[in-house]
């Protein structure tokens, strides 16, 4: 059904990247799952559809457009499958948009032409074993040496992080200064005192790749910083702040997913004499769920709407993380529900859909941080 409050050239691009995901990454969803086989067919088709460089200026080989495109694109992608989608937003909101807002003219003609065409993988490495969601209390070092940086210690969970020719890394000078002190680099594959180790067994996402990194002494070119001394906090936090527009948009598209497959399926089951579909008791999980997915899908507008104008957007792209993944979680159990017995086994998308989407509560800011965002920002507007 066609949106009336996108624009011709969006609902273009909707129609376009749902017709490539049911033709294309529904099809192979499940089996890139049970294997545990990183997507590189679906990225190559995201590339040739111009996507893995969207948002990018086309001077750099990007396909230009704003965060309302890129969040319509990812709702359809993580429709037809959530471990390919994770790949991209690593990729391209995350890893190839840093280096987009915050590199030099330089560094930008030299990292991201490859990047927006989607010929090399990009990730994003700020998480670490002993912190996630405190990014100010960094233990991965950035030590200045010869007009280098000699880079120490670990990250983790980092998606695409053993298969990316390029790696966008924040470390710190001095951990004691917490986020004054926190830098941000780009790190190429191949670089020695670089090791990528492959993270396997997770519950869902399973087609996407997590590694965990380690640098023991890596050099770093003191031209391969982004930004000044001490800004990598300041710029982290402004990419999640939009990231976890495109986060929620996946979101969306996955409870979307499950909520397709509880209708189709309460249309064709038959119990009591009747399909499930005229029960009152489904048609109110039915209701719900639709009600969910569509007020999240319209924070997700909203927020992607502040963004393109540059206008601040830090507490609606936390709502719209906050409401649509926790929407999406209501859809899977309910579309899991619908399905019974049949839903709890691996023949059907249910099961995957429900363990796919456990994890957009919690990365790149648990829910209990987007509370703390919200509640911050409400308190500030609101002054006794």
């Amino acid at each position: 059904m066609s949106d009336p409050l996108l624009s011709e050239e969006e609902r273009m691009l909707q129609r376009t990247v749902r017709e490539f995901a049911d033709r294309e990454l529904v099809p192979r969803a499940r089996e890139l799952d049970e294997a545990e086989r990183f997507p590189w067919e679906n990225l190559k088709g995201l590339a040739s559809l111009g996507l893995m460089g969207l948002t990018v200026d086309p001077r750099y080989g990007g396909s230009g457009g704003g965060y309302r495109e890129l969040a319509i694109a990812t709702e359809e992608v993580a429709r037809g499958c959530a471990g390919t989608s994770v790949c991209f937003i690593a990729h391209l909101s995350l890893g190839t948009s840093t280096i987009a807002r915050f590199g030099t003219e330089g560094q930008k003609e030299r990292f991201l032409p490859p990047l927006a065409r989607g010929e090399e993988l990009c990730a994003w490495a700020l998480t670490e074993p002993g912190n996630g969601s405190d990014a100010a209390a960094l233990q991965c070092t950035a030590t200045p040496r010869g007009g280098r940086y000699l880079l120490n210690g670990a990250k983790t969970f980092i998606t695409n992080g053993d298969l990316a020719n390029t790696v966008v890394v924040f470390a710190t000078q001095d951990p004691s200064l917490r986020h004054r002190g926190v830098g941000v680099f780009v790190v190429e594959k191949g670089s020695p005192g670089f090791t990528a180790n492959p993270q396997h067994g997770k519950m869902g996402m399973r087609a996407s790749s997590t590694a965990e990194l380690v640098f023991d002494d890596c050099p770093v070119p003191a031209e391969n910083r982004l930004g000044a001394e001490g800004e990598g906090f300041r710029i982290a936090m402004q990419v999640l702040d939009s990231s976890r527009i495109i986060i929620a948009a996946q979101s969306v598209g996955i409870g979307q997913a499950a909520f397709e497959a509880a209708v189709r399926y309460s249309q064709q089951r038959v119990t009591f004499g009747k399909p499930l579909a005229e029960h009152q008791a489904i048609q109110f999980m039915i209701a719900d769920m639709a009600t969910q997915l569509d007020a999240a899908r319209l924070l997700v507008r909203r927020a992607a709407t502040l963004k393109d104008q540059d206008l601040p957007h830090g507490q609606e792209s936390a709502m719209a993380k906050l409401f649509a993944s926790e929407a999406a979680h209501f859809a899977c159990d309910r579309a899991l529900q619908v399905h019974g017995g049949y839903g709890y086994f691996k023949e059907s998308p249910v099961e995957r859909h429900y363990r796919d989407q456990r994890v957009v509560e919690i990365y790149e800011g648990s829910s209990e941080v987007q509370r703390i965002v919200i509640a911050r920002g409400v308190l500030k507007a609101m002054p006794v």
